[in-house]
């Protein structure tokens, strides 16, 4: 794909479609995909339902998620190997939304900003995710894997707290005030399943960590609990009532069916009391999963793309995402995104084309109904556990560190702010000031490039001598907004003594409407003082500017040079006269 296509380019299933193009799709490919997508679909069971749990809902909404989602984004988007389905970036945003609104609400949420990332792929945004800084992305991804870690506390010691306050201080407050409660054989459990996940990859690393770990956290579970303790599993927390009536603990063994969203609620739940102000709220919270899922799914297609040598569709991906998260809701799935340790499992597995994440879905739909007794037997600690890691890798720690040790002082002022507006308030609000703050500093960082030099006595750009009285002055650096007043406040006081001077412009390559006005105000000073100004050698992009400014150089009694050599030509011609 060349480069303005991967930019450019929109297409319903542009990355199946071009896949299929640039391989013969035969029986050997169509193997490779169907082990990477049953490699991934084993990794995925637990992952979905442990995510599922930590915004607050039950277990089988994130495994209708991988199903659903995780079938439709790979069909119509742009990323060959991209895996979507529930993720923990989006745990931070959803567990309020379920707290308050329940089930229902997070559904017509999740279908708004499946709108509104159609909205995003129609304008093409998709290639404006490289302009994000890495402080922003670090930042608020770190404070989304601490407050993962938070939430998972509960369940992982075992404690009897039936909600979590919203405000992040007052949930730790809360879980430390609880700690004296916990239940050691949640934390045994919990912590079995954690140190084998840490170990795991030492003794075998073609088994994903997680799998034995989980496995292992629900014999000892199952064991512990025949001894009469009273270690809380996925069968005992959830409890669910098919349509016929049919009432059961666990993971219910039927596939996902369409119900309008609005009506979805969760044993316990209470309708959902639409009016203008739950709108307003889910509109917002929409938003936010909107962007954050842009976000990660175009990260997460950068990240395949550096693995793979290939080049994905920013903006057919994010018309993927949208399809897939407009229609999962209507069948019980929660929000969706490109997961990256998914995606790159999926790759290294040998994938080929976007079939494996698809045949990954499959996989995980047979399992629901194969294997829902079973799941029911997975212990709450050990989900936490599993969390725990996920939050762990999401921090990217190491890169975080670095940055704190090595980065500009600037870009730890951003990324500590990213970081504690995440914690403390909002995910949004964090990327927004994130993303202003950088954008500001990097203007103030390129607004002091822009420098003058007195080039008055320079023998190797002035071959002529200049009459008394004139100087020669270069600027370097583009004259933008930021930094036109400070230079021509600056020059105006160098040109007061003067009789005349020369603006050498070869070195500005950028001049907008800000740097228009600076100058001619500094040029009408000029006039006013009885000071010539010559302006030589202007770059495409300024004459441009001036040209569409109808700047007008006889209007200040200035004159304009195709070169510094006719302009010092010229200068000294008319001091001879």
């Amino acid at each position: 794909m060349s480069q303005r296509a991967h930019l450019f380019s929109l297409q319903i299933g542009h990355a199946l479609r071009n896949a299929l193009q640039e391989v013969n799709y035969n029986r050997n490919l169509f193997t490779k995909d169907l082990l990477a997508g049953i490699t991934v679909g084993i990794i995925a069971i637990p992952l979905s339902m442990a995510l599922a749990i930590a915004i607050g809902v039950a277990p089988q909404y994130g495994l209708y998620t991988a199903i659903i989602a995780g079938f439709i984004i790979p069909l119509t988007g742009g990323s060959r190997y991209s895996v979507s389905g529930p993720t923990a970036a989006f745990v931070v945003i959803l567990y309020p939304v379920v707290q308050q609104y329940g089930l229902a609400g997070l559904l017509l949420a999740s279908i708004l900003s499946g709108l509104m990332l159609l909205i995003m792929a129609w304008l093409r945004l998709g290639r404006y995710i490289e302009y994000i800084p890495e402080a922003v992305t670090l930042g608020f991804t770190a404070g989304i894997a601490v407050v993962i870690a938070t939430l998972q506390v509960k369940d992982f010691f075992g404690l009897s707290l039936e909600k979590l306050p919203e405000n992040y201080i007052d949930k730790v407050t809360l879980l430390v005030s609880a700690l004296p409660q916990l239940d050691y054989s949640s934390l045994a459990v919990g912590l079995i399943t954690l140190v084998i996940m840490l170990i795991w990859p030492r003794i075998n690393r073609s088994i994903p960590a997680h799998l034995p770990a989980v496995i292992i956290g629900s014999l000892l579970a199952l064991g512990l609990n025949q001894q009469g303790a009273s270690v809380a599993t996925i069968g005992s927390t959830f409890h669910y009532i098919l349509p016929d009536g049919t009432q059961g603990s666990g993971i219910p063994a039927v596939l996902p069916s369409f119900e309008w969203p609005w009506l979805h609620n969760q044993l316990g739940e209470a309708p959902l009391d639409f009016n203008w102000q739950v709108a307003k709220d889910l509109f917002s919270a929409a938003f936010a999963i909107a962007l954050l899922g842009a976000i990660e799914s175009l990260l997460c297609a950068v990240v395949l793309d550096g693995m793979s040598g290939k080049k994905h569709s920013a903006n057919s991906e994010l018309l993927g995402q949208g399809i897939g998260n407009i229609i999962t809701p209507f069948f019980g799935g929660i929000t969706a995104t490109a997961a990256i340790a998914r995606s790159a499992a999926n790759y290294k597995a040998g994938a080929v084309t976007p079939i494996a994440a698809m045949i990954h879905a499959i996989v995980v739909l047979v399992s629901l109904v194969a294997l829902a007794s079973l799941l029911a037997y997975l212990p709450m600690a050990s989900m936490s556990a599993l969390l725990l890691m996920v939050a762990w890798n999401m921090s990217e720690a190491p890169k975080a560190i670095h940055l704190l040790r090595k980065a500009p002082s600037d870009e730890i002022f951003v990324f500590l702010t990213c970081f504690f507006l995440t914690v403390l308030f909002d995910m949004v609000i964090a990327i927004t000031t994130g993303i202003v703050l950088a954008s500001l500093l990097f203007m103030k960082q390129i607004a002091e490039m822009t420098k003058i030099h007195d080039i008055t006595q320079h023998p190797r750009m002035i071959n002529r001598n200049i009459p008394p009285q004139w100087k020669v002055f270069k600027i370097n650096g583009p004259l933008f907004f930021a930094a036109a007043d400070r230079v021509f406040g600056e020059l105006l006081l160098l040109s007061k003594p003067c009789k005349g001077v020369v603006l050498y412009l070869d070195g500005v390559s950028i001049l907008d409407s800000g740097g228009v006005a600076a100058l001619c105000k500094y040029l009408a000073a000029c006039k006013k003082s009885h000071v010539k100004v010559y302006l030589a050698d202007f770059q495409y992009q300024p004459l441009k500017t001036l040209a569409k400014a109808k700047f007008d150089p006889k209007h200040f009694h200035c004159k304009t040079f195709a070169t510094l050599a006719s302009a010092i030509e010229s200068v000294s011609e008319e001091n001879n006269d």
